[in-house]
């Protein structure tokens, strides 16, 4: 059995964990706006509860293909309040930030896990500790590293060439290495391919049918399919325009049994009641058999 170890619980993975996020946002690609304040965010953040999320994702920058950086203060003022207020709940909080600053911030206010689309290698820009070394000043905190190719600004303006799989497996690797390499156990750590995140629709497709082979770095792996433009392609199919996100429900429910069924632990997603409920009548079947 399977636990990732984070400030103040040991998640078990032995069973699909559902993580849901929570955008203090104006801008990301699916609900910006929609809980732009800390009062909002809160009551949404508690709604996933009610529908069963398991981990409760906090994020105040939109990583959105082309979207442009925030500056840090005003991610700071984004999601301290937040987090202040989320450790209150019995579940784990993850921060979904790439800011040194910011994980000091919240890893101090009590947060759970660091989730990092650049996978702890970004330095401060205050001349401070750089992401590795507030990490390892935390020495419980749950990280989740990810792949991404380029950075928000560029990575689809030139995607990735050549068959994808290898290449995130051995960033993945690699990263995972080095992270241990400067003290962080591997019990802390989580793995994410990064879909979207300077791939084209059909590498994105092709991590998820050959996501088997992302498990041979020997580490959980979490998936975040949710809404992605990836579906909207494959739903678009002959018409003029691909569904809004809010639209996608259905494919990212579908995306995300399909990641739980080929390996993944954790998944990433808007529509937690759905997730849940299809992730319930998957392990109905698999008691069944």
């Amino acid at each position: 059995m399977s636990f990732w170890k984070t400030t103040r619980f040991e998640i078990d993975l032995g069973q699909p964990r559902v993580m849901g996020i929570v955008n203090v946002t104006p801008d990301s690609f699916s609900d910006g706006g929609e809980h732009a304040d800390t009062a909002s965010a809160l009551r949404h953040a508690e709604q996933l509860l009610k529908e069963g999320a398991h981990i409760l994702d906090i994020g105040g920058e939109s990583t959105r293909p082309g979207s442009p950086p925030v500056l840090l203060d005003e991610e700071l003022a984004r999601v301290v309040p937040l987090v202040r207020e989320a450790v209150k709940f019995s579940v784990p909080i993850s921060v979904d930030t790439y800011k040194p600053e910011v994980m000091a911030a919240v890893l101090d206010l009590g947060a759970d896990i660091i989730n990092d689309i650049w996978g702890l290698r970004r330095e401060s820009e205050t001349g401070g500790p750089g992401a590795l070394d507030v990490v390892r000043g935390h020495p419980a905190c749950g990280v989740c590293l990810m792949h991404m190719h380029r950075d928000p600004q560029t990575m689809q303006a030139a995607p990735m060439q050549g068959d994808v799989v290898p290449q995130v497996l051995l960033f993945l690797e690699q990263t995972m290495q080095a992270v241990q390499a400067q003290g962080v156990q591997k019990s802390r750590i989580v793995l994410d391919p990064g879909i979207g995140f300077g791939k084209t629709v059909a590498q994105n497709f092709a991590l998820l049918a050959r996501q088997a082979e992302l498990l041979q770095a020997g580490l959980p792996l979490l998936l975040g399919w949710s809404r992605k433009s990836s579906i909207g392609a494959v739903l678009q199919g002959n018409a003029r325009e691909a569904p809004p996100p809010a639209e996608r429900v259905i494919g990212s429910v579908a995306a995300a049994l399909m990641a739980v069924e080929r390996g993944a632990s954790i998944v990433r997603v808007h529509d937690v009641a759905a997730t849940v409920q299809a992730l319930q009548m998957y392990a109905a079947v698999r008691a069944a058999g």
